[in-house]
């Protein structure tokens, strides 16, 4: 097998961080939105007079079904759900010119001009968090609230996380991962051991549900992934390894739900010094989870969201 091949199998262990999720139905109106570089998919599901909820994925390159069990959350207003370009039901991505935050953002208010979103709540996961805060940045005057989910506000930050998390692991362990990290060699079968261990212990806890999904024809973000990010969730070699919004976090004016899980890859103490920060904001931890939060504690993260909801819904 070669090295692309390698690593666009580790990549499919990353991509389960953002498919997990029980199985559901959608019952929702589905359609297309063009932008540059494609179309992208997106699902308006359910209705009712709150605000509408638009969901930012993980990744770069995951998808949008591991949101799916927000449709147990039994919200009176529409949620809605979409695959960025290059991944998911989207259309395929090669252009690396255009694997830019930039881009997403622009994404995101072409869909949001599309199904004339106003007032509306951005709700954003891992590498969504970033997105959903430059989009904050770029077109604050609609948005009425903001949840972060596990965040990224800075890069230098989520690798100091990921190093405290590597010392906790077996001293073998550790050793594989620091010398294939400098040896460059990721796709060596011993480095995605190692990172099937990390990601069980901090990216996803519990067993995820066995959900047919080949009929979906997803479309595999793996080159947008490692472009962007890197080879692994604590290994950042890509365009994003230099992101850092820590100083505008202070300039938020909406209601904020910073939340993250017990054992997440987005540590709490860090999350929670994300939450001073900002002026507005709730800061939750969900017990017993990693950081796939809505797979691995999916009750107590409705429970935290339905109340942010109920208090900045209005």
């Amino acid at each position: 097998m070669d090295t692309i091949k390698k690593l666009l199998l580790l990549f499919s262990l990353i991509l389960m961080l953002y498919a997990c999720g029980q199985s559901s139905e959608h019952t929702g109106v589905e359609g297309y939105v063009e932008v540059l570089g494609g179309k992208i998919w997106y699902e308006v599901y359910g209705s009712g007079t709150s605000p509408a909820i638009l969901l930012l994925h993980g990744g770069p390159g995951g998808t949008s079904l591991g949101f799916e069990p927000l449709k147990d959350l039994g919200y009176d207003g529409p949620i809605i759900f979409w695959d960025q370009l290059g991944s998911g039901r989207s259309d395929a991505l090669l252009d690396t010119a255009l694997m830019t935050i930039e881009n997403y953002v622009d994404q995101v208010e072409r869909l949001r001009k599309h199904l004339n979103l106003q007032n509306f709540v951005l709700y954003g996961h891992s590498w969504g968090t970033m997105l959903a805060m430059d989009y904050y940045l770029s077109y604050p005057d609609e948005i009425k609230a903001i949840i972060f989910s596990s965040p990224l506000f800075s890069t230098d930050f989520w690798i100091a996380d990921a190093d405290t998390l590597i010392a906790t692991l077996p001293d073998s362990v550790q050793q594989v991962i620091r010398y294939h990290e400098a040896e460059g060699s990721y796709e060596h079968p011993d480095y995605q051991e190692a990172t099937k261990l990390y990601y069980s212990l901090y990216v996803t806890r519990k067993e995820r549900p066995k959900v047919d999904r080949s009929h979906l024809n997803l479309v595999s973000g793996a080159n947008v992934y490692l472009y962007m990010w890197g080879p692994s969730e604590f290994t950042s070699t890509g365009t994003l390894r230099n992101y850092d919004r820590l100083e505008y976090l202070p300039t938020i004016n909406v209601p904020v739900l910073m939340m993250t899980g017990e054992y997440d890859e987005a540590r709490p103490s860090t999350v929670k010094y994300y939450s001073s920060l900002v002026p507005n904001v709730n800061f939750e931890v969900i017990p017993d989870a990693a950081h796939s939060t809505l797979n691995d504690n999916k009750e107590a993260t409705l429970q935290v969201v339905r109340g942010f909801l109920k208090e900045n819904s209005e």
